[in-house]
């Protein structure tokens, strides 16, 4: 029988870092080449996007607050019709 030698754990362990840590910074380095192109919204653009969505939570709460005060009354009359 031939002898086998095994393979030092630390050695391995060692490896499986070193593949770890280069996929992690591989990530980043990817990660700062796509955000230099992105392209931000101006300070302006924002505030207007953001009263934008504003207003739509706005109107839409309105016709949820409707919709809920002719529920609420429909239910009451016809729980005041068959009592």
């Amino acid at each position: 029988m031939a002898d086998v030698k095994k393979e030092n754990w630390f050695k391995r362990m060692l490896g499986w870092f070193k593949r770890l840590w280069g996929r992690i910074c591989k990530y980043f380095r990817e990660l700062k080449s796509e955000l230099k192109k992105v392209v931000w919204p101006t300070p302006q653009q924002v505030a207007k996007n953001t009263l934008i969505v504003v207003a739509c939570v706005l109107v839409v709460g309105v016709f949820i607050w409707l919709f809920d005060l002719v529920a609420q009354v429909g239910v009451d009359a016809l729980i005041n019709a068959f009592h």
